[in-house]
C-alpha cells in the first residue's frame, strides 16, 4: 500500500514532469535535486511505473557505498508499504536481496561494472539511475561512461539519469550529449553558521592521522551543542577511528544515545540511525551521511571539516586513503542536513577566515587514485588507452602507466595493453587486481578457504588492536565476535564462492606452510602474491623493499628481526626518509623468490664503489641483492662505462695531471674563451662528455682506479687541438706560455683566470714600455713585483700607472730597496733587472 502522505511531501515530485520529458525527448538527463527532496527515493518509483502512472520498466539505482544502498532500498520498499525483495531489491558485494517480480533494483557502483562486464547490454534494463554522482567517485565515472557508450553503439532505447546533489551539472550534461538538466527546488530550512574553530595549535592531517587535539575538540562542541540547542546532533569525522576515538570522548551523556554511522556498522545499527529514535541522540558519522543518507530528528552539524580520499604515490608504491581538508561543498552538504525538517545550525570546527582557502569540490578519484583496477575495466571493455571513453576528467599519464605496469606484472594485460584471458578472471573477482591475483594463484599453493581468508583480512583494514602482524591478526579473526570479525567472516565466504568458481586449474599439491597448518607461511605467501614489489629484505637495521623503498617497523612489534617481510600496508611519517610498516606478515627468501618471480633478475653489475670499480655476478630481486660473487675478467664496455662513471662523480683529478698540463688546460680555455670554435671547451663537464675523442685509447685498456692514474692528462689534452684546420699551430701565438718583458726577461702568463690573464714581473723590468702587453688581443693584468718579489701595484693600464700611480710607489719603496733604480720618468727609462751597481759597470 502506497504511503501518499509520505510521497506528496517529498519535493521532486514537481520535477517528474520535465525529467520524464527529457528522458522521451534526449534518452537521458541530469537531476539536480538537493538531499532530501526524493530523487534517491521516489524517482526511481516513478520510472518504474509503481506509482500508477507511466509504462513499468525495470529501473537500476547505483549508489556509490553499500549502506546507502541498503538504506535506500529498504526506504522505497516502506514507502510502497512492502518489503525489500518483492518491488524493491538490492545487490550489494556479498549480499543480494531480489525477487521474481523486482522492479527497481539497488545496486552500488562496483556491482553495476561487474553487470556492465559480463552483459555489456544490460539486458531487460530500461532505465539507469546514477545517483550522487558529483561525488566523483571513480566506479561512478567509469559506469557512465561505459553507459553511455552502450547507448550510443547498442542500447539507444536505454534511458540514463545522473543525480546529483549539487547544481554543477553542465560538465555532466555535456558528457551524456549535452543532456537536459532539470533542477528540483529543495524545502530545506535556514541554517545558522557558529565558528568554534580549536583555541590551540592543531596539527594538519596527514595520511590517516588526526592531531588528538582536535577530536578532543570536536568532542567538546557536541558538548556544546547539545547544551546550546535542541534536536539531534549529526557530527561529520572523517573514519572509524575518529569517530570511535570521539565516542570514547563524549561518553554517555545523560538523555542521549550516542550512535556511530559507517559503512562498517552492524545493519541494525544503520537501520537505528534512520529512523526516529525514541531519545535525543548524538550520531557520529562518515561523509556517507553528507547526501546518500537521511538521518531524521538532526537540527544540529557538527562539522570536523576532515574528509577521507585515496591518495597513491607512484614512485614509491604506497597507496591508502588520506585525511585532507573537505572541500567547501561538502560543507554546504554537511551543513544542509541541519536544516532539513526545520531551522537548524552549524558549528564549524574552524576559523571562518580559513573557509575561503579550502578547496571548491572534492578531487575526483580519477585524478588521485590507484588506477590499477580503472586500466583493468577499460582493458576488457576494449580501451585500453580509454581514449575513447566518455570521462569527465582524463586519467593521468603517471597513474595509467603504473597501472599498466602492475597488470603486465600480474598477467592481467599484454604488453599492447589488452586484456588476457586471466584479467577478464581477475575482473570478475570484484576485487583490486592485486587482491584478485593474491586470491587465484595462493588458491592453487594454499587452498580456496585460506587464500580467502588472508585475501578478506587484505580487504578490509582491521581494528588497530589486531595488531601490524598478519598471522597474529587473521587468528584474531578466526576467533573474535566483534563485528570486524563477523564481516570478515562474510567476505570470506564470498571470496571462496567466486575462487571456487575462478580457478582455472585444479589446486595441486598444496604448500607445506598449508599441509602443516603453519598460519605465518600461508598469510605471508598470499600477502607476498598481492604485494611482490613490497616484499623487503632485512638490511643494516631496516628494511629494503623490492620496490626499492626503505621502511622500518614499529618498536614492540612481533615483526622486527624477522629476515624477510611482505608488507601490505606502509605510510610514511611526517619528517621521515623511511617508509613505516603497518602491516606485514613474515615470510621467507623461497616465498619472496615465488611471488615476485618476474622481478628476478641475474646479471654482471660492474660499477664504480668506494673509489674504485667494483665487478660483481649479482642475484637480484628488484632493488634486493640475493647473491653475490665476484666477476673476473669482466666484459671491458662495462669496466669502461664504470670508469667514466668514476670520472664523473671524482673529478678529472683521477688522472695523472702535472703543472704543465695544468697550464696547457688553462692556456686552452682562454683561446676559448677570446676566440671560439674550432677551440675546445676544456671545462669538466665538457671533457668528460667528449671522453671518447680525448682519452682513448688508454681509457678502453684501463681497469682499475690506479690505471687512470697512469694516463697522461697532458698528452690526451693534446688531441683536442684543432689539428685538422691547421689552428692548432697558433696556440703560441694566441696564448703564449711566456712573454718577452722590455728588460729581455722571458716571463710566464698566469691564464688560471682565463678571462683576466696575469703577467707577474718586476716592476723595473717594465721601464720603458707605453702600453700594457697583450694576448688574442686581451691586455694582460699586470702584477708590478717589487725588487724582492712581493706586489707592488696591479694594473692593466701601464700608461696610466706611469702617469697616476707610480710617483706613490716610488715614494714608498725606493728607500726600502736604495740599491735599485727609481726614475722619475719610468716611461722614458731603460728596462732592467739589475741593481744601481751592476747597471754602472
Amino acid at each position: 500500500m502506497l504511503r501518499d502522505d509520505a510521497l506528496d511531501a517529498l519535493p521532486v515530485r514537481a520535477a517528474l514532469p520535465a525529467l520524464n520529458d527529457a528522458l522521451d525527448g534526449h534518452g537521458a538527463a541530469v537531476l539536480a535535486a538537493p538531499p532530501g527532496t526524493g530523487k534517491t527515493t521516489l524517482v526511481p518509483l516513478a520510472l518504474a511505473g509503481l506509482l500508477g502512472e507511466g509504462p513499468a520498466r525495470r529501473v537500476v539505482v547505483a549508489e556509490p557505498r553499500r549502506i546507502a544502498a541498503r538504506a535506500a532500498a529498504r526506504r522505497m520498499a516502506w514507502l510502497l508499504g512492502e518489503r525489500t525483495g518483492e518491488a524493491i531489491g538490492y545487490t550489494v558485494r556479498g549480499e543480494r536481496v531480489v525477487g521474481r517480480r523486482t522492479r527497481v533494483e539497488v545496486v552500488t557502483t562496483g556491482v553495476l561494472l561487474q553487470r556492465l562486464q559480463r552483459d555489456q547490454e544490460l539486458t531487460g534494463v530500461d532505465v539507469v539511475l546514477l545517483d550522487e554522482c558529483h561525488e566523483r567517485h571513480l566506479d561512478a565515472d567509469t559506469s557512465a561512461a561505459f553507459l553511455w557508450d552502450v547507448r550510443e553503439t547498442l542500447r539507444p532505447d536505454l534511458r540514463l539519469v545522473a543525480a546529483s546533489a549539487t547544481t554543477d551539472t553542465s560538465g555532466w550534461a555535456g558528457l551524456l550529449g549535452g543532456a537536459p538538466v532539470v533542477e528540483a527546488r529543495g524545502a530545506a530550512f535556514g541554517v545558522e553558521v557558529v565558528w568554534a574553530p580549536p583555541a590551540g595549535a592543531v596539527r594538519p592531517p596527514h595520511g590517516m592521522r588526526v592531531d588528538p587535539a582536535l577530536l578532543s575538540h570536536v568532542a567538546s562542541v557536541v558538548r556544546r551543542a547539545l547544551t546550546e540547542r535542541s534536536g539531534d546532533v549529526l557530527c561529520f569525522l572523517p573514519g572509524v577511528g575518529e569517530i570511535a576515538r570521539v565516542a570514547g570522548l563524549l561518553g554517555a551523556p545523560d538523555g542521549v544515545d550516542v550512535l556511530q554511522v559507517h559503512g562498517r556498522a552492524p545493519a541494525a545499527v544503520q537501520d537505528a540511525v534512520l529512523a526516529p529514535g525514541a531519545r535525543r541522540r548524538v550520531v557520529l558519522a562518515t561523509s556517507v551521511a553528507e547526501s546518500s543518507l537521511t538521518v531524521p530528528g538532526v537540527r544540529v552539524v557538527v562539522d570536523s571539516g576532515l574528509a577521507r580520499e585515496p591518495r597513491v604515490d607512484h614512485a614509491r608504491g604506497l597507496s591508502a586513503l588520506a585525511t585532507v581538508r573537505a572541500s567547501r561543498a561538502a560543507g554546504r552538504q554537511r551543513a544542509g542536513r541541519a536544516g532539513r525538517e526545520a531551522p537548524g545550525t552549524v558549528y564549524r570546527c574552524w576559523a571562518e577566515a580559513e573557509d575561503a582557502r579550502l578547496p571548491l569540490f572534492p578531487a575526483p578519484e580519477i585524478k588521485v587514485a590507484d588506477l590499477a583496477s580503472f586500466a583493468l575495466q577499460a582493458a576488457c571493455w576494449g580501451d585500453p588507452q580509454a581514449s575513447g571513453l566518455a570521462l569527465l576528467d582524463r586519467p593521468p599519464a603517471g597513474a595509467m602507466a603504473a597501472a599498466r605496469e602492475l597488470l603486465t606484472a600480474i598477467g592481467a594485460v599484454d604488453t599492447a595493453g589488452r586484456a588476457t584471458e586471466r584479467g577478464g578472471r581477475l575482473a570478475r573477482l570484484g576485487l583490486h587486481p592485486r587482491l584478485g591475483r593474491a586470491l587465484l594463484d595462493g588458491a592453487a599453493s594454499v587452498g580456496v578457504e585460506r587464500a580467502a581468508e588472508v585475501v578478506a583480512l587484505l580487504s578490509e583494514e582491521a581494528p588497530r588492536e589486531y595488531g601490524d602482524d598478519l598471522a597474529a591478526a587473521l587468528r584474531a579473526a578466526r576467533r573474535g565476535g566483534d563485528a570486524y570479525s563477523g564481516r570478515w567472516r562474510a567476505e570470506v565466504r564470498r571470496l571462496r564462492a567466486v575462487a571456487a568458481q575462478d580457478v582455472s586449474r585444479p589446486p595441486g599439491p598444496l604448500s607445506p606452510a598449508a599441509e602443516e597448518g603453519d598460519v605465518e607461511g600461508l598469510v605471508g605467501l598470499v600477502v607476498a602474491l598481492a604485494f611482490p614489489e613490497r616484499l623487503a629484505k632485512a638490511d643494516g637495521g631496516s628494511y629494503l623493499m623490492v620496490s626499492g623503498t626503505r621502511a622500518e617497523t614499529g618498536r614492540g612489534t612481533g615483526l622486527r628481526g624477522a629476515p624477510w617481510l611482505a608488507v601490505a600496508v606502509a605510510d610514511r611519517p611526517v619528517g621521515q626518509v623511511h617508509a613505516r610498516v603497518q602491516l606485514a606478515a613474515v615470510v621467507d627468501e623461497d616465498v619472496a623468490r615465488l611471488a615476485a618471480g618476474v622481478l628476478l633478475r641475474e646479471r654482471d653489475e660492474v660499477r664504480w664503489a668506494d673509489g674504485d670499480v667494483v665487478a660483481r655476478r649479482v642475484e637480484r630481486l628488484g632493488a634486493v641483492e640475493l647473491a653475490v660473487r665476484p666477476l673476473r675478467n669482466a666484459d671491458a664496455s662495462l669496466v669502461r662505462g664504470a670508469l667514466v662513471e668514476g670520472l664523473r662523480q671524482e673529478g678529472l683529478r683521477l688522472l695523472r695531471w702535472s703543472p704543465e698540463t695544468d697550464a696547457l688546460r688553462q692556456r686552452l680555455a682562454f683561446v676559448r674563451l677570446r676566440v671560439g670554435d674550432p677551440w675546445p671547451d676544456v671545462d669538466d663537464a665538457s671533457l668528460h662528455a667528449r671522453v671518447d675523442e680525448w682519452l682513448e685509447p688508454e681509457l678502453s685498456r684501463a681497469r682499475r682506479r690506479a690505471d687512470l692514474g697512469r694516463i697522461d692528462a697532458g698528452q690526451a689534452l693534446g688531441r683536442l687541438l684543432p689539428w685538422a684546420s691547421g689552428e692548432a699551430g697558433r696556440l703560441d701565438e694566441l696564448a703564449p706560455e711566456r712573454i718577452t718583458v722590455p728588460s729581455g726577461s722571458r716571463i710566464r702568463i698566469d691564464y688560471a683566470d682565463p678571462q683576466r690573464p696575469v703577467l707577474a714581473v718586476k716592476l723595473q723590468e717594465m721601464f720603458g714600455l707605453q702600453e700594457s702587453p697583450r694576448v688574442a688581443g686581451a691586455p694582460l693584468v699586470v702584477h708590478l713585483l717589487s725588487p724582492a718579489g712581493r706586489p707592488a701595484a696591479v694594473t692593466s693600464d701601464l700608461a696610466s700607472f706611469w702617469r697616476d700611480g707610480y710617483r706613490a710607489v716610488r715614494s714608498e719603496l725606493r728607500g726600502r730597496y736604495p740599491k735599485h733604480p727609481w726614475p722619475e720618468d719610468p716611461a722614458g727609462a731603460e728596462a732592467t733587472r739589475h741593481t744601481n751597481a751592476r747597471l754602472s759597470r
